[in-house]
């Protein structure tokens, strides 16, 4: 119950007269709301946020902000906040650590806390001492109660209750762990894999592009020399028909995945095609094969188109009971979250983008149009759960490949920052996304102008109100069947760089996330998944947050070219412990590409550098010479002008494998020799972006080649041999 014995004087919340500036006060509000008001940039200066560029952001919070007198207001109901509900809207706990919660009710009021567990027990709160002052909020004198959560708690969703008097109030309470468990099974040991961007990695049986069973021969190929895992691009689904989105950073939604990676021929139900079914398949993959060896950019929609109608051949073949249960049941577990998504992707074949229902009778999942929508396609409906039920089985049978071929980690999935706008997420999730501003990154030396990747970011209340549901559901969807994730760019759970609408990329500001919570869900998830985490903690962040993520048994991830410090370049043995070390990124041409200058080049011919391009080559070969040199001072290159291109690549990931990191990345692209960029950050049609096919010197690599290439058994040789020196 709220304090009665100690005498109190009521407190009423009101700001006294501010004689501040409106600049001063708005900035108090966006501080308030953990919006920053300032930044340090890549150049090593603290720049200010402009005042317009705050109200947007403060805006897009729900925070009224348009002069001083909105500016006092939104303060005080701020102060007010959490005195007007009994109990917050979700508590999020590190397992091992005193934590007590505060409950509100009117002052003198008896209070009863206890926890409903996730197993079915019941835990009584002690309540503790507490002298604050009751507040009258909204005319009712309102008291603070205070009570100790147990410490016994184990890990897990659990449902905080209070009840005084006639109210009764819960929220979800959930005990994350103090440090993730699974990176252990590492300790002592060091392990190395295959980084590879999935749809460009195609065998002889491909349709055009990479897929699920052309990663599982991948796993295989790699296990066999020794590999720990693979870690591929994000696999998140696209548009449910053509034209698809090319990038797999900038999906529909990040909790399901892309068709587009399954392999028609593997689904048992394609065995009972009738003759004409199965020629029409056959034609249609005969159709697809020449694309297989092609150099030519890639083509999803192509490949998109094929697979639908042979999928939608498959789909008409009745399944048999047993098959009907495990549909069924996986339906049943992926709840109402699929059920929307399916519904999306059924409205999204007949509705295009800019269809004014969107905006209207189908702006809400639950809305009367919607109903009716679900009734009247529930074919089309059920078919787009089907295809996630097969997504699903590759993937395992992905996973299974990985681990049977000796690989101790297995598949690693990437997470992508955030979803694209228009999409199934931003359809399904609008209630805990921001409108009003997108993501993406301010200014940096590889992207002198900022970048803006147009996606809507996690509104951080709303999402607390929600108790981070949807953020649970996604990665309990991604870790399913993987060994691991990495977690794009995951100082994006610290902090984001919101840009309003219509200003451009470095026009934005910071604005911070509880990344205990955030961290400590993602630390459970992946516990009770069995997989590791790994964060991509790379550019502008606060130099505690590496800490804070090893703390939290997070892997980081270093990148030879990024790794100096005012000295010149950091010796690999000073890497960090906790750690996915490589060469080269996906953001970055391939080794040889980066050696020859490659991202220097194209970032002056798109206009993306921000000073004169020969002092950008200056410093480009100053750095790469810096590193060269060290090379050559272990006595790993021989070839003192590097004309040797291969060895000194070979050079290059021997010298990292000198690193005590817990894990070694060796990129796909690397092991062929190709040369060409994936990706340039800050562009979208200028470069075409996730769309080179994986060749060497020689033309297009398969994986069936993989086995007898020369460049890449002797990069993995080469990895092997540092990882284990003969004596």
């Amino acid at each position: 119950m709220a304090d009665r014995t100690h005498p109190v004087n009521p407190v009423h919340f009101e700001r006294p007269g501010h004689t501040d500036t409106a600049d001063a006060l708005l900035r108090e509000l966006a501080t308030a709301h953990r919006v920053g008001t300032t930044y340090w940039g890549w150049d090593g200066v603290e720049h200010p946020v402009a005042a317009e560029t705050l109200r947007n952001v403060l805006t897009a919070l729900g925070v009224p902000a348009n002069g001083p007198a909105e500016q006092q207001r939104s303060l005080a109901e701020l102060q007010l906040a959490a005195w007007r509900r009994i109990l917050p809207p979700v508590v999020v706990l590190t397992e091992g650590r005193d934590t007590r919660i505060d409950v509100h009710v009117p002052h003198g009021s008896e209070v009863r806390v206890w926890i409903d567990a996730e197993d079915g027990t019941r835990h009584e709160a002690a309540q503790q001492e507490n002298w604050d002052a009751p507040v009258y909020v909204d005319g009712v004198l309102t008291g603070r109660a205070t009570f100790a959560v147990p410490g016994h708690l184990g890990l897990g969703w659990h449902t905080l209750v209070a009840e005084a008097g006639d109210a009764l109030a819960q929220c979800p309470l959930i005990v994350t762990p103090a440090k993730l468990r699974t990176p252990a099974r590492l300790a002592g040991r060091r392990t190395w894999g295959l980084t590879a961007q999935l749809y460009s990695v195609r065998s002889s049986r491909s349709w055009g592009l990479g897929d699920l069973a052309d990663l599982a021969d991948l796993a295989e190929v790699a296990g066999e020399q020794g590999a720990g895992f693979v870690l591929v691009n994000p696999l998140h689904a696209a548009e449910p028909v053509p034209p698809v989105e090319d990038s797999p950073y900038l999906p529909a939604t990040r909790r399901f995945f892309n068709p587009l990676y399954l392999r028609v021929e593997d689904i048992p139900e394609y065995g009972y095609l009738d003759a004409a079914g199965r020629a029409k398949v056959s034609r249609l993959a005969e159709d697809m094969a020449a694309a297989n060896t092609s150099g030519e950019l890639l083509d999803r929609n192509a490949s998109y188109a094929a697979k639908l109608a042979a999928l939608e051949l498959v789909f008409a073949v009745r399944r048999g009971p047993a098959r009907n249960r495990q549909f069924a049941d996986f339906c049943a577990g992926q709840g109402q979250g699929l059920e929307d998504f399916a519904l999306w992707c059924a409205l999204a074949e007949q509705l295009p983008a800019s269809a004014p229902e969107w905006a209207g009778e189908a702006a809400d999942p639950a809305s009367p149009y919607c109903a009716a929508k679900r009734s009247q396609l529930a074919d089309r409906v059920e078919f787009h759960r089907w295809l996630q039920w097969l997504c699903d089985q590759q993937l395992e049978a992905a996973q299974r490949a990985a681990r049977q071929a000796g690989m101790e980690i297995g598949v690693v999935h990437d997470l992508a920052v955030g979803v694209k706008p228009g999409g199934a997420d931003a359809w399904t999730l609008a209630g805990v996304l921001a409108r009003g501003v997108t993501v993406g990154a301010p200014p940096d030396m590889f992207n002198q102008q900022g970048q803006n990747w147009s996606q809507p970011p996690w509104h951080p209340g709303r999402l607390a109100e929600s108790g981070y549901a949807a953020y649970r559901d996604m990665l309990r969807t991604v870790l399913r069947h993987a060994g691991g994730i990495r977690v794009d760019h995951i100082l994006g759970l610290f902090r984001l760089w919101w840009i309003p609408e219509g200003a451009g990329p470095g026009d934005g500001t910071y604005v911070y996330y509880d990344h205990e919570a955030l961290i400590g869900i993602l630390a459970l998830e992946a516990e009770r998944a069995g997989a590791i985490v790994i964060g991509e903690d790379l550019g502008v962040f606060e130099p505690w947050v590496r800490d804070y993520l090893a703390e939290r048994g997070i892997l980081g991830t270093s990148i030879l070219w990024f790794e100096h410090d005012a000295d010149g370049p950091i010796p690999p043995e000073h890497y960090r412990k906790q750690c996915l070390t490589s060469v080269n990124t996906h953001d970055l041409p391939p080794t040889a590409g980066y050696l020859a200058g490659e991202h220097v080049t194209l970032r002056e011919s798109l206009g993306l550098l921000g000073r004169p391009v020969e002092e950008e080559r200056a410093e480009a070969a100053a750095e790469q010479e810096a590193v060269l040199a060290q090379v050559r001072a272990r006595g790993l290159l021989r070839d003192p002008d590097g004309a040797d291109v291969r060895a000194t690549v070979e050079a290059l990931y021997a010298y990292t494998a000198l690193a005590p990191s817990s894990l070694l990345g060796v990129a796909l692209v690397d092991a062929v020799g190709e040369s060409r960029t994936q990706n340039q950050p800050g562009t979208s049609t200028e470069y075409p972006n996730w769309r080179i096919p994986l060749a060497g010197p020689d033309g297009v690599v398969l994986i069936d080649d993989l086995p007898a290439n020369e460049r890449f058994l002797s990069l993995l040789g080469t990895v092997r041999g540092a990882f284990h020196p003969r004596p």
